[in-house]
């Protein structure tokens, strides 16, 4: 399915498989457009870690909600980026404003964070989280447009893995912020909703600041006056997307949520509520290590297989929750080392596929296609796994997970082999 992704890639942007040229002296450093979005989106996510590391035990241990109840706010979280993900891409593409639009779902993610104040019951925490998502998903694609824009077509994985590291970077700080608040705080969740708010402004103000939106070109002028009345033909046409939407379509529906598996570890840990939110810092640990040698390595090997050996990673993780040996501190450690080898493999790597598959007119809805096919199977996966938790246990639910992604990655790796033969 994916199969020939980087290497469609590479063709279309008119770059040969081969060695990089050997460069000497200092390696070039990166686009200054990519380290300023880092440091928007390190910002960023320390005041969305701050949110999401305490609120699944909030809402479930705090509020009551039964593990079906969470799947669907979980869903609802993961799941609320489809449309306003395909919305940004369009309007980012269309007005050829990707910073803009990127400010205007910061601005919106950051006002959800004090409105949690307000939020009492599942009901307004779920429209609170719908908005932060939707805030998420009008900027993403715009975000990664601009990245894609501001390096060569070769550098690609290298310049979403250093982005990616600056994100995680953020996400590593967050849950310890939210800890040190907990801890810190009598009221806790509201001081953590108020410190994360702060936080996402001063990362509205570094995009405001210091991100460059490139200037569209004679080509990129008229192929968006070209594509305007079909850019979604345009899109549906172009050599490798499909396959990339499928991918991640497939792979997204059998993958289990973060949180999920942050109260499978609490459980089998039977780890004290106030250390919950330090359970993420392994995983954003292991992300933040790995997200710039994966993506080199993406950009020299081929993206298909670092991007299969990431799920690799993920399912792993689930045998070893599965297993006897799950409740260890050294199997916790393992799973959550393994959970960010995961994304380092995975998220800026797919973006590195699908940006030099696209022309500049059209780079933000083309990623959001792709974004939106993974977060519409993974809104569905979250609803699955908390149905198959509330009915068969949290081990029933985890093994027929594993399962499905051990078929489901068997399927794509065979297809992967015969087609390069």
């Amino acid at each position: 399915m994916y199969l020939s992704a980087g290497r469609t890639a590479d063709t279309t942007a008119g770059v040969r498989r081969t060695r990089p040229p050997r460069t000497t002296g200092v390696r070039r450093a990166v686009a200054g457009n990519v380290i300023a979005l880092g440091g928007v989106s390190l910002l960023t996510d320390v005041s969305a870690e701050m949110v999401t590391a305490v609120l699944p035990l909030y809402l479930v241990v705090g509020l009551g909600l039964s593990p079906l109840a969470f799947g669907a706010l979980d869903g609802l979280y993961q799941g609320a980026t489809v449309l306003s993900r395909l919305a940004g891409g369009h309007l980012a593409d269309r007005a050829q404003r990707r910073k803009l639009v990127a400010g205007v779902g910061y601005a919106l993610s950051a006002g959800c964070k004090l409105a949690l104040l307000a939020a009492t019951t599942p009901w307004a925490i779920g429209a609170v989280l719908a908005a932060d998502r939707t805030g998420k998903g009008l900027r993403t694609a715009p975000r990664d447009a601009l990245i894609s824009l501001s390096c060569s077509p070769e550098e690609q994985g290298r310049a979403f893995g250093v982005h990616r590291a600056m994100d995680t970077a953020g996400a590593l700080i967050g849950p310890l912020a939210a800890f040190a608040v907990l801890w810190a705080a009598r009221d806790g969740y509201d001081a953590v909703f108020v410190v994360s708010f702060c936080t996402a402004a001063l990362g509205l103000l570094l995009l405001a600041l210091f991100v460059r939106d490139p200037s569209a070109g004679k080509s990129e002028r008229a192929g968006r006056q070209k594509h305007r009345r079909g850019e979604l033909r345009a899109l549906v046409r172009m050599p490798g997307l499909p396959r990339l939407c499928l991918l991640a379509a497939l792979l997204g529906v059998v993958t289990v949520s973060d949180s999920f598996l942050y109260l499978l570890l609490q459980r089998r840990l039977d780890l004290p509520a106030p250390y919950f939110p330090l359970l993420p810092v392994g995983a954003a640990a292991g992300f933040l290590l790995l997200a710039v040698p994966l993506g080199r390595l993406a950009d020299r090997i081929g993206r298909p297989l670092v991007f299969l050996a990431g799920h690799g990673a993920l399912l792993t993780s689930y045998v070893l929750l599965i297993g006897p040996w799950g409740g260890g501190p050294i199997a916790a450690g393992c799973v959550l080392v393994l959970l960010g080898a995961f994304y380092a493999a995975t998220d800026g790597v797919l973006m590195a596929a699908a940006g030099p598959l696209l022309p500049p007119h059209l780079k933000a809805s083309g990623l959001a296609v792709v974004q939106t096919a993974g977060a519409f199977a993974r809104f569905g996966g979250s609803l699955l796994f908390g149905a198959g938790w509330m009915y068969f246990g949290p081990d029933g639910a985890l093994t027929a997970a594993a399962a499905g992604l051990a078929v489901v990655l068997t399927a794509v790796a065979a297809f992967h082999r015969r087609s390069r033969v």
